[in-house]
């Protein structure tokens, strides 16, 4: 189904060739002054310097051509060439019906050619709860990867996982100086190792700090530590062993909080999966030219002439032979390609990373790890502060488990719906943790990902306002509706022509999904679905407010404004859907 935009600029442009001048100039954009006219094309301004006449003569011979066309109610010309437009109430009826129809994409189509897609979002360290740094890239990568879906794309979500280096040397060597009589640190053992890990995630996230703060303060324990993260990587039998039951404790954990926030990922690959890509990867870059030594440590260049900023060498190995994040990031890449062969592969990685993965983006294309037509793209986001501008923080100062902070701003909904006396109990509870998460997820989403913003608890749970929660009560408002009606918000009714302004306003924010939808797909940019909901929530409610939905006596008006809500409703819940959150029954 066409865009509405589409469909307009095709009539414009039909209208500048019959009148004998370029299509080129025919383009329609939605109007800036809404009080003047819905649509607009400026096209005459710049079609007078090439047929040498006047552009308000131009957009005359236009305007009144377009006149004769059922689709406008009005299309007029205005100095000093100007081509304003307002869509017939018929033909935007028509228009919306067939979205109604449509009930399950609402006359988004799907892309034409769908690429195969490999998301990087989450980033999680194993033996680490998720603290609050991590919740812009859970949140932001979900709902890019649940729109790319939605558009057509064939998308495969990876949470890699921080599960190698030096932080898995220290927990194995603070657990063997706590239980060295495991089997795990016998040497001689040649059987079976346990099933069941000897630790729980309580445990396993107390040791790996602990470990930390000694080998900052005990060179002889750090060296101790340096030397178990080589065993383990050469292929020590107990140590892997460990590092089986670490990932299996901690990724359990990981899927509980992860859940939570309703955020899923297809693979759950680490560091550690990249590994034995390295040792060909880095042969082949030394075979082929590209790497080198430079201060004893293995380098590619990677600057290019057009930089404006030095752009360092890409560093492989350190002088000592060991591997960085850099070489285990162009492994990963190696064994995408090998087994999914994507077109695209995202990364959703704070902002302050971009430099290192300009670097490692550089070596994969230079090296021939990734084709010159993969495209490699960085989103880099901001970061969440608190009121006092910083980055967010405990009242103690520490940073916040992502948990706790889930669980504070479902304590002040639960705090609210209890006020209000609409629902108690499991209900009150449910109902809580649903629209606290729309709090969250909507609060991070409607700011544009390469931006910091304020995380302010209070205006994130209001009911008013551009907050999720005001999402959710419009959309609870119209199943209400709906449901005290008896009708079927799938049943794709047609929708007769706007009986009021509002109206109109409402049906013509809903012709605007679609260009929201692609538009957040192709930018990979959730904020564009905040912002296009948050308006057609509040063309809803002027809608709502100005109209007797339920009272009104002709049936046939009544049943349209039914078709309406239901079609409205659809979209938002759609919309959200691919936010990353739902609406409940009620609130």
């Amino acid at each position: 189904m066409k865009q509405i935009l589409e469909l307009i600029t095709d009539k414009v442009t039909e209208a500048f060739e019959t009148c004998g001048y370029d299509k080129k100039y025919g383009w329609v954009s939605i109007s800036n002054r809404p009080d003047l006219c819905e649509f607009q094309c400026n096209g005459a301004l710049a079609a007078a310097k090439e047929y040498k006449k006047a552009p308000i003569a131009i957009a005359g011979e236009v305007a009144e051509r377009l006149q004769t066309l059922d689709m406008f109610e009005k299309c007029e010309s205005c100095a000093p060439g100007f081509i304003n437009m307002n869509l017939s109430k018929e033909y935007l009826a028509s228009y919306v019906s067939s979205m109604s129809a449509d009930t399950k994409r609402m006359g988004v189509d799907k892309v034409a050619e769908p690429k195969k897609v490999m998301i990087d979002y989450g980033g999680p360290n194993v033996a680490k709860p998720l603290h609050v740094g991590h919740l812009r890239s859970a949140v932001i990568g979900e709902s890019i990867k649940r729109t790319l879906r939605f558009a057509g794309h064939d998308v495969i979500g990876d949470v890699h996982l921080g599960d190698w280096g030096l932080q898995m040397g220290l927990i194995i060597t603070e657990l063997k100086l706590r239980k060295p009589e495991l089997v795990y640190f016998d040497d001689t053992f040649q059987g079976e190792y346990p099933k069941e890990a000897p630790f729980t995630i309580s445990e396993l996230e107390e040791i790996y700090p602990c470990a930390s703060a000694k080998s900052k303060e005990d060179e002889a324990y750090k060296a101790e530590a340096m030397d178990a993260t080589f065993k383990l990587q050469h292929g020590n039998r107990g140590y892997q062993a460990l590092l089986g039951h670490i990932l299996t404790v901690s990724v359990n954990d990981l899927k509980r909080n992860y859940e939570k926030l309703d955020v899923t990922f297809d693979l759950w690959k680490g560091e550690s999966d990249a590994q034995p890509y390295i040792p060909d990867m880095v042969q082949k870059m030394k075979d082929d030219g590209f790497a080198y030594i430079s201060d004893g440590a293995l380098v590619v260049d990677v600057k290019l002439d057009t930089d404006t900023k030095e752009v360092p060498p890409c560093m492989i190995l350190k002088s000592d032979g060991a591997s960085l994040y850099n070489t285990t990031d162009l492994a990963t890449m190696v064994w995408r390609m090998k087994d999914y062969n994507p077109d695209t592969m995202i990364y959703v990685v704070d902002k302050r990373q971009e430099l290192y993965f300009t670097q490692v983006f550089r070596c994969a294309k230079k090296t021939g790890i990734v084709p010159e037509e993969t495209n490699l793209h960085f989103i880099g986001f901001g970061t969440m502060n608190g009121k006092d501008g910083k980055p967010f923080k405990t009242r103690q100062g520490g940073v916040m488990r992502l948990e706790y902070l889930l669980s504070e701003v479902e304590e002040k909904m639960l705090s609210k719906i209890q006020e209000n006396g609409t629902m108690e109990g499991e209900e009150a509870a449910k109902t809580a943790s649903t629209v606290a998460l729309s709090a969250i997820k909507y609060g991070d989403l409607s700011n544009q990902a390469s931006k910091d913003y304020i995380f302010d608890i209070d205006r994130f749970t209001s009911s008013e306002g551009n907050t999720g929660p005001y999402i959710l009560y419009t959309i609870v408002r119209m199943k209400s509706i709906l449901s005290k009606a008896g009708f079927d918000k799938n049943s794709g009714a047609s929708v007769l022509a706007a009986h009021s302004d509002s109206e109109k306003a409402l049906m013509l924010e809903l012709t605007k999904f679609s260009a929201a939808v692609n538009s957040a797909a192709t930018e990979m940019a959730p904020h564009k679905i905040c912002a296009y909901i948050y308006d057609l929530a509040n063309a809803f409610n002027r809608f709502y407010h100005d109209t007797k939905i339920l009272a009104e006596e002709d049936a046939a008006v009544k049943n349209s404004y039914l078709s309406l809500l239901a079609l409205t409703d659809n979209v938002l819940e759609t919309a959200i859907n691919l936010l990353g959150f739902e609406a409940p029954e009620r609130m």
